[in-house]
């Protein structure tokens, strides 16, 4: 059930309280409300973004009662069964939802020209780059900045675009003509696979994270890059590429730092889980393919030579004490969260691409 709130505000004000009301008595905490995450007590919740509300519950008397209650205090539009929420349309299907940005991404590609482009196959090159100084500075930089930036926002349901995306959005402030070039490559990709989505269904919801790294891909400061994603049963629900902030002396540094990233993500994810009172009974499962970082991490001797990352050193154990996280080996050919660290060929490209369960909706 969505609601186009375009008069409401918060609730109230947070004046220090451990819960906030709603409509009516009704009182929920705020662990998570800066989130805009509104869980209440008869399980029904409500995502709050701005003036965009979306209630969901098992019980439609209680979905009911809130939709009346609320409209006794604010002004709501009430438009329905949810189909599109903050741009993207979701899809019934006879297993469960299936999300998408179809409608966002052709909006693009006819703002951007690239309507009738060839598509291609894949995001990014594998070929590597060369050095940005050897680049002409593109000539509308400003141009570069929109179009980068609505690629960020179609990776929400597209995390296949997510590294080629990260990696031109790097250049931000002193793009080139090069850069610009791996912009339009990314447009054509999204031409062959504007209708591709992720399906959300029902089952399983343990989660299991897979965790990357890239050692020293960047060739202009050498920093390496990050890259974990996170599934709760088969519903892949959280991902991130990010460039690691230091530059790690060796690949299995650069891997021990991306663990740390992604057992700060899986935290998260517990304690939301918990919340909505998916509980996790067992460590979640945390997949990496560099022996030597695991072994680290399940050392309980800290060495001298690893006192550079002592602090992730310190983490990770923390969380393996306390049996939120369990780290396993996985070979590098069945590591998910590589196609979210460098770019690859179509058929290893495309082989990732449905693991990680992007697909077009008639699949």
């Amino acid at each position: 059930m969505t609601s186009d709130a375009s008069n409401i505000q918060y609730p109230t004000a947070y004046n220090g309280s451990e819960s906030v009301s709603v409509a009516n008595g009704n009182t929920v905490p705020i662990q998570n409300y800066g989130q805009g995450l509104l869980p209440l007590p008869d399980s029904s919740r409500i995502l709050l973004y701005v003036d965009d509300i979306l209630i969901t519950g098992n019980q439609p008397e209680h979905i009911n009662k809130l939709l009346s209650d609320l409209h006794t205090q604010f002004a709501l539009k009430q438009l329905g069964e949810i189909n599109l929420f903050l741009g993207i349309q979701i899809n019934r299907t006879n297993s469960g939802f299936f999300l998408t940005q179809a409608h966002y991404a052709s909006k693009l590609l006819q703002e951007t020209g690239f309507m009738d482009c060839k598509p291609c196959p894949t995001p990014a090159t594998p070929a590597g780059r060369h050095p940005q100084q050897l680049d002409e500075p593109f000539h509308d930089p400003t141009h570069y900045r929109r179009i980068a930036g609505s690629l960020q926002y179609l990776t929400i349901t597209s995390p296949d675009i997510a590294y080629a995306t990260n990696q031109v959005c790097q250049h931000m402030q002193n793009s080139t003509n090069a850069d610009f070039s791996q912009l339009k490559r990314i447009l054509r990709y999204i031409k062959g696979t504007q209708s591709h989505g992720l399906p959300i269904v029902a089952g399983d919801t343990t989660l299991q994270t897979y965790a990357d790294a890239d050692w020293a891909a960047d060739i202009s400061d050498r920093k390496s890059i990050s890259g974990h994603c996170t599934f709760m049963g088969s519903n892949l629900i959280s991902w991130s590429v990010k460039k690691q902030v230091t530059v790690a002396k060796s690949s299995t540094e650069a891997e021990y730092r991306a663990l740390s990233a992604a057992t700060s993500e899986i935290i998260w994810l517990r304690r939301l889980a918990s919340e909505l009172q998916l509980f996790q009974s067992s460590p979640t499962v945390l997949h990496c393919d560099n022996i030597s970082a695991i072994a680290i991490a399940k050392n309980l001797v800290f060495h001298a030579r690893t006192k550079h990352i002592e602090i992730d050193y310190q983490f990770i154990r923390q969380h393996i004490a306390n049996r939120s996280i369990q780290i396993q080996h996985i070979s590098s050919q069945a590591q998910i969260a590589d196609i979210l660290t460098k770019p690859f060929v179509q058929t290893r490209f495309e082989l990732l691409r449905s693991k990680l369960t992007v697909h077009s909706p008639n699949t």
